[in-house]
């Protein structure tokens, strides 16, 4: 027996997105909390009055990301935008390859990428990023004092990590980086998003050009043969480039700054990844990290193709759908105590990378990075601390990517 909101009900829809709370940065908005109250899946009211459906329910959301009948294509009718319409390009929006495509095509284009982020390839990268990371923290240690830790450590290490996967030259991170952050933002207009996607995307495609003629041992050249072979355009390559730039840098970095910080806030847990030289140990406690903060923090959003019933509820063809990671990865049924930062706890089963066909190809890139740098960090700088109250620290409140705009330290 499946329900609809009847019309007294469709009066009390809550608002989407909610704002964090300022008193407590690493938990989900209070609003957005309040959703689970009225089960796993509950009607809000976003953009324009639409009523997409949240999902808040970690058995249901797993269900559903495995579900083909939901599409993750942005331009379907009814997709939930993350960001206001009314804002958005009149070309719609931003080409991010086979992240808003749906099956076969998706299959197709993720197959090419997906051999280079396999763990047994990622693992042979453990000692460079090693290398590259103690390196950074040379770098910030010889520096003034505070230093800022976003620009000095978490931007620059999975800047340079993903720069030499994809053959892409390090010294232009400042131009990629201040374009992703134009795409993830959601102030940014439509006009300077497009504007954004179209830089990154035609820098991509010189490359591409040059890496035909002179291809090296790379994720882009790899990508390039594919296209002198005809089984990629040069188009649909340019957009798997930027979406791997943007995807193998922002959230990883914006993990880097969140974690330092909530780790600093919790010096018993810090101590779990410090005092440890068990890998597992420190694997465990990044899945637990991962869990507790989810830096998707505004929901992966789907249309459904077809009817479909779950939890006593029915999506109706052509509504939009938002599952709150988030909201998930605290759900009480799957992670008891689930508001408690446990770097001990068995944390795997959080959905911080999404799940089913489209889950994130680069998981086990950022798990790697995320293992070497926190006992890294705070093993060789065992005095850092935040240089200012964390009431007083940028969160990113306007950003489809969750994290630290600016996180001054000192030790």
């Amino acid at each position: 027996m499946t329900t609809r909101p009847d019309t007294a009900a469709a009066a009390h829809i809550p608002d989407f997105p909610a704002p964090r709370s300022a008193g407590c940065p690493f938990d989900p908005s209070p609003g957005m909390r309040a959703l689970s109250e009225h089960g796993p899946l509950t009607r809000v009211r976003s953009w324009g009055g639409s009523t997409p459906w949240a999902v808040t329910g970690h058995a249901e959301q797993k269900a559903l990301l495995s579900d083909p009948r939901l599409s993750a294509d942005f331009a379907h009718p009814g997709f939930p935008s993350p960001v206001d319409p009314r804002h958005s390009h009149a070309g719609g929006s931003p080409d991010l390859s086979f992240v808003g495509l749906d099956d076969p095509e998706h299959a197709r284009l993720r197959r090419m990428v997906s051999g280079a982020f396999t763990v047994r390839r990622v693992e042979a990268l453990r000692p460079s990023v090693q290398r590259m990371t103690d390196t950074f923290i040379d770098r910030m240690l010889a520096g003034p004092r505070p230093a800022d830790l976003v620009q000095a450590l978490a931007l620059p290490l999975p800047s340079l990590v993903i720069s030499e996967l994809l053959g892409v030259p390090y010294q232009d991170h400042d131009f990629f980086q201040t374009n992703s952050k134009t795409l993830v933002s959601t102030v940014a207009t439509g006009e300077q998003r497009h504007a954004a996607h179209t830089a990154l995307a035609e820098y991509l495609a010189d490359l591409l050009a040059r890496k035909t003629a002179e291809p090296g041992d790379d994720l882009l050249s790899k990508l390039a043969q594919r296209v002198v072979a005809g089984e990629l355009t040069r188009r649909e390559a340019a957009g798997m480039g930027v979406l791997l730039l943007l995807g193998g840098h922002e959230t990883t970095a914006n993990m880097i700054s969140l974690g330092t910080l909530l780790l600093l806030q919790h010096p018993d847990q810090l101590a779990v990844v410090r005092d440890t030289d068990d890998p597992r140990v420190v694997a465990a406690a990044v899945e637990e990290l991962l869990r507790h903060l989810s830096i998707v923090h505004l929901g992966r959003r789907r249309t459904a193709l077809e009817d479909i019933e779950i939890a006593g509820r029915t999506i109706e063809a052509g509504e939009g759908v938002i599952l709150l990671g988030e909201l998930a990865n605290r759900d009480p049924r799957v992670f008891p105590d689930p508001d408690r930062l446990d770097l001990t706890r068995d944390a795997r089963l959080h959905q911080a990378f999404g799940a089913g066909t489209h889950h994130c190809v680069g998981q086990p890139l950022a798990r790697l990075e995320l293992q070497v740098l926190y006992p890294t960090l705070f093993r060789r700088v065992p005095t850092l601390r935040a240089a200012a109250p964390v009431e007083d620290l940028p969160f990113k409140y306007d950003a489809v990517i969750y994290g630290l705009h600016a996180l001054p330290v000192t030790w």
